[in-house]
């Protein structure tokens, strides 16, 4: 009953506000050798960051159905903590030019004489294929005349105006609109995902199994959970996500799970079948989300290639995968289904290469570079934490320890009783 999406239920002002701070710190990727790039070397990067930003969340347009169901919109607001992070909004970063990098691989199969015309409309914007920009300038966006020569040249093939900005939709924005089970009906079913947006299934991918959409909205679980795996559906990533168990442990005194991706993840075709809906494919450890990001070149990974084919780390000099920094995992109490400590960590990297016709790739050759890597990170703490231990380990422990005192005096009485009724007869 507690845990149940009900107005009454102690979970739902945890539900509704989510109290644990949530964390978003960003990790770019600096080029050190551009030119060199250009001229077909081995691409060079250097971590830079994190930027840490404070993540609040909060749900609105919250409707309950008659069918067990509730629908709500999150709400996500960032704010840039400068005294949590190495280095400032201000920094000046070298990176690819998203846009024109993506925009020539997007149009390699157009006829030539639209690759000429973009091309000379480049050479007169002096557009290059890296550029200096500010953090505060990726994060949030900043205003490119490309985009309105692209819309001009090649109607549709970038459906917005203005600014272009790597998070600029993910601030003050919401996820969609989730629909999940309430659990008054049936409580293992709280918290499922029953549609997205109006979908039970979405038409991103090349199979049944790939568009659908599995598990929770990746806040909370149903109770009484086994030590398997959870899904839940990411909006970001486009597609459910499986986690699987990798052990038991404590949070700050209380039983948890751990649940961590598995190496088919983001592997490929040939190395995961099930995985062949999300191709085109190139090697195991990066997921092509071309077709739900307007279909430019971009790929999902763990940070550093972590736990992907060692080609793609050897084709950038600079990236060093780590467990511990770079793998994901979410630690939850088993009995409630609610996480106590996560992290999630993901990678997006841009694939580059020459593309005749457009002057500005030069010698370029095909590879996977990484643009940042991001961890959304929070845990229970405070007050609430407080009333987890107490409600959740505590009193059940004093519970369970008074149940066997009780049993203990009761031998006596019962021997006693017994040895009353002997003698009386």
């Amino acid at each position: 009953q507690n845990v149940r999406i009900d107005p009454s239920s102690i979970a739902f002002g945890m539900w509704k506000d989510i109290p644990v701070p949530f964390y978003l710190s960003v990790h770019f990727f600096q080029v050190m050798n551009p030119q060199e790039i250009l001229q077909g070397a081995k691409p060079v990067v250097s971590q830079r960051g994190p930027y840490v930003y404070r993540e609040f969340r909060h749900k609105a347009n919250i409707t309950f159905h008659d069918n067990g169901t509730v629908s709500f919109l999150e709400y996500r607001r960032l704010f840039f903590r400068p005294e949590l992070s190495a280095g400032s909004e201000d920094d000046y970063i070298v990176v690819p030019n998203i846009m024109l990098m993506g925009a020539a691989v997007m149009i390699e199969n157009l006829p030539s004489f639209v690759k000429l015309l973009l091309s000379g409309a480049l050479a007169g914007l002096k557009q290059e294929a890296f550029m200096n920009r500010t953090v505060g300038e990726l994060m949030w966006g900043y205003e490119d005349p490309l985009i309105d020569t692209i819309n001009m040249l090649v109607p549709g093939l970038i459906p917005f105006k203005g600014k272009f900005g790597l998070f600029v939709e993910f601030n003050n924005s919401h996820s969609g609109l989730f629909t999940v089970n309430t659990g008054m009906e049936d409580i293992s079913r709280v918290h499922m995902v029953d549609s997205w947006n109006g979908l039970k299934k979405v038409k991103y991918w090349r199979t049944n199994e790939c568009n659908m959409i599995n598990g929770t909205s990746g806040e909370m679980w149903p109770p009484f959970m086994s030590p398997t795996s959870l899904e839940f559906y990411s909006p970001d990533a486009c597609r459910s996500m499986k986690l699987v168990y990798e052990r038991s442990g404590e949070f700050a005194g209380v039983p948890t799970y751990r649940f961590v991706a598995p190496k088919t993840l983001f592997a490929n075709g040939s190395d995961y079948p099930p995985n062949e809906g999300f191709c085109p494919c190139l090697q195991s450890g990066v997921q092509n989300v071309s077709s739900c990001r307007l279909n430019a070149p971009l790929f999902l990974s763990h940070p550093h290639f972590y736990n992907a084919d060692p080609f793609l780390v050897d084709a950038v000099d600079g990236l060093h995968p780590d467990k511990e920094q770079h793998a994901l995992f979410l630690d939850v109490h088993p009995m409630t289904g609610i996480p106590m400590n996560c992290s999630i960590k993901l990678q997006l990297n841009l694939y580059i290469k020459q593309v005749p016709g457009i002057i500005q790739t030069g010698k370029t050759k095909p590879v996977v570079l990484p643009l940042l890597w991001f961890a959304e990170s929070g845990s229970i703490e405070g007050s609430v934490l407080n009333q987890f231990y107490t409600n959740l380990v505590l009193i059940p422990s004093v519970l369970d320890y008074l149940q066997y005192i009780l049993l203990g005096l009761s031998i006596p009485l019962i021997i006693t009783a017994a040895v009353l009724v002997a003698t009386s007869k």
